[in-house]
Order: C-alpha cells, then structure tokens, then sequence
C-alpha cells in the first residue's frame, strides 16, 4: 500500500548574500539558467518524484514567486494534486516566521488537513537533481522518525556546512549534527570527504509535527530545522543519514550524477551558471529523462543577424533563450535570458544577462551579472575596471564578478 507524503518548501528566505538580485524578489524566485527561477528545481525534484501535493511557504517579497507558481505550477485538482503558495499567517501570535522550524509549526494545519504519513521538507534555492522516492525507501527502512539527506564534501570544507557524524557500527544513523566544525573526523570509506547536510529532509508526520510544536514553545530556540529540530531527534538516536551519492537519477551522466549547488551567494550563483555552458555540462539541463519544469513565456525563437565585416552576430559556448536577438554582437561563455537584445560590434563574455537586458553598439560586458530590464548604452564597459564599477555603485564580488541590479539606469 502507498505511503502518503506531503512534501514542503521552505522558500522564506531573504536573501541578503545575492543582493542585489534579491533587492525585489525573493531568494528563490531569483531567475537561473535562462528561463526557469531557482524554485523550479525544488519543485521539478519534487513531481518527477511522483509527489503531487506540495505547499511553498513563503514570506519576504514574496509577490514575483506567488506568481510564477500560480501561472507555472498547475496541476490536475482531480486527484486533489496541487502546488499551493501559503504565506506566513501568524497563527501562533504577531509575528512573522522566527526560523525554518517556526514557518512550519505556523502551518500545522496543512499537515492535519492532508494527514500525511511522511512530510518531506526541503529547500528552494539548490540546484540539482535529486529522486526524493528513494530517500523515502530508505527513511522506511532505517525505522527513523527522521532522514537527512547528506553530500559529500571535501573534509576542508566541513567550516562551511552541517556536518553530519555517523555511528561507527551503523554508518546510517546520526550520532552527531555539528555546525560548521573547523575540525573533524573524514568518513570511514573515504577520510578525505565529510556528510554535509543538504537541507532536505523527510519525517514521520506524527514525530514532526511533535517536534516543532515543542520547539515553538520553546523561547530559547533559534527555531531551525537543523540547528534546533534535527538535533532533537539526533539526541534521541532517532534520525538517520541519506547518502546522496546512493540515489540514482534517471538521465544522469557520470558526470553530474551527484551535482549539487548551494547558490547562495553571488559568485555561487555565477559558478552555477558556469556548470551549465561546457561541451559536457557539469550540470546537464538536457535531461529528458528527469525535465526541471517551468513557465514558458510566448517568445520568438533566437536570432542571429549580420555577417558583415567587423559585426557577426555569434554565440559560442553559451545558453540563448528563446526571445534573444543577437545583432552584430559576439558572445560567449554566457547565459542570455528570453527577450535580451545585444547591438553591433559589443562583445558579451563570461557573463549572465536576464530577461529584457537591452546593450547598445561598441559595448563590452565580461564576467558580469546583469539583472532584469537593464539598458547598456552604446560604448559602456562592463567588468573590466573594478574600481570604475564600484564608483558606478554597482556591486563587485571578491572574485570579481560585476552584478547590476535589476531595471539599473546606466548613465551614457
């Protein structure tokens, strides 16, 4: 007999480390890889898992992901399917959502009026590719009230995660959660690698729901699921670790078969995009077999135009969105959004431009960041002078990476 699941998405967050992207939206509503949002990837994992009942929660300037879920993620309502936005309510007293484990504490009444088994919680701004089915299996069979699911991370790494310590005599059960250790044990197969938590996890309904409720009473508690209700269970010998590299996706390669990205930060968001553009992409947006999903808008095919000397409109080693017309202009490396206009004789490289970015004649953009709806007058550079692009007020990353926010006016 099926279990039954409701899955969850935390999509509350902020956002402070990608702005200014997320100055008018919310974290995961941030658009990626061209046409889809980072919210897209959760959900795709989500349905191609077979889960068709999933609430978002949401909460900072929420209004551009409430759309594209309501004009993307419509399912059949005859098998009471759905993928429903529910804002913060307040209904355990004013105030908004404290933490992770608050937001779902504050919605108990979605879980008492599905009446899950299992409640699969996750977050919405990864990008990866993850059957959540199987993670189920195994949360089954390891009798565990809780299952985090854990990748693989080079031991040097462990200050930058949740680190997952395993029992020596059974390597499927947390003994401990530290949070970002500067020190730690490697793991038994490999000393080189650490369990780092992906911050996806499924519960037995009745045990979450127990959990969070206490943890709301509780007013010394960060109210975090992994800094407060995973621990719980961990000191109760009651969760368990789902290994990541386990799961196997249909369609995937060798070569992205355990992708995963935190985008969180600015030049994590660039790199990410980075993965997408080489001959055998470290993340392959080309699986059919395991599709990530979105809203496609009613756009014109590409266009390339002009083979003149001096102004042929090329793309190599880049993502061009439907909508993009690349007259006289050169690109490369990069990642063009529907409806981008580039004009002749600039020069595009390295570099992620979103929907509507217009760029004028003689320009050149490189290892830049540009957001929604900018105008690029003729001759303007881009990423090439970092101090010229501070004092423009435009954000430069550590790594050099020249972000504009979105509808930016340039100055000629």
């Amino acid at each position: 007999m099926s279990t039954k699941v409701l899955a969850i998405v935390l999509a509350g967050g902020e956002g402070k480390r990608l702005m200014p992207l997320t100055l008018d939206r919310a974290k995961p509503a941030v658009p990626f890889g061209g046409i889809y949002r980072l919210i897209d990837f959760a959900l795709s994992n989500i349905v191609n898992s077979g889960y068709l009942r999933v609430v978002v929660l949401t909460q900072y300037k929420s209004h551009s992901l409430d759309k594209h879920i309501a004009q993307t993620w419509r399912m059949s309502s005859l098998l009471g399917n759905y993928v429903a936005p529910v804002p913060a309510q307040q209904r355990l007293g004013k105030h908004w959502f404290r933490g992770s484990a608050d937001a779902i504490a504050q919605s108990l009444n979605l879980i008492r009026d599905e009446k899950p088994d299992h409640v699969l919680v996750v977050g919405a701004d990864n990008i990866y590719r993850m059957d959540f089915s199987q993670m189920l299996d195994a949360h089954i069979a390891s009798g565990k009230s809780c299952t985090v699911a854990a990748i693989r991370q080079p031991i040097e790494l462990s200050d930058q995660f949740g680190v997952i310590e395993t029992d020596p005599s059974d390597p499927t059960t947390i003994q401990a959660f530290v949070e970002k250790p500067k020190q730690t044990e490697g793991l038994a197969d490999d000393p080189t690698q650490i369990l780092a938590s992906m911050g996806n996890y499924i519960f037995d309904a009745d045990a979450l729901v127990e959990a969070v409720t206490r943890d709301a009473e509780d007013d010394d508690s960060a109210h975090d699921m992994g800094g407060n209700i995973v621990p719980e269970f961990v000191g109760k010998g009651d969760a368990a670790v789902y290994d990541f590299i386990r799961n196997d996706v249909p369609g995937s390669t060798d070569r992205d078969r355990d992708y995963w990205r935190d985008v969180g930060t600015l030049d994590a968001f660039y790199d990410a995009h980075m993965d997408l553009i080489a001959v055998h992409p470290v993340f392959n947006l080309y699986n059919n077999d395991w599709p990530t999903f979105t809203g496609h808008r009613n756009e014109a095919p590409a266009k390339f135009v002009h083979a003149g000397p001096g102004r042929v409109g090329t793309a190599v080693d880049s993502v061009i969105s439907p909508g993009v017309v690349i007259s006289g202009a050169q690109v490369s490396n990069s990642v063009l959004s529907p409806g981008v206009r580039l004009n002749s004789w600039s020069t595009v490289s390295d570099s992620v431009l979103m929907d509507n970015v217009t760029v004028g004649r003689h320009c050149q953009i490189h290892r830049a960041i540009i957001d929604k709806d900018v105008v690029v007058p003729p001759r303007t550079q881009i990423g090439l002078d970092r101090e010229k692009d501070l004092a423009r007020g435009w954000v430069v990353t550590e790594s050099g990476i020249t972000v504009i926010g979105k509808g930016t006016v340039i100055e000629p």
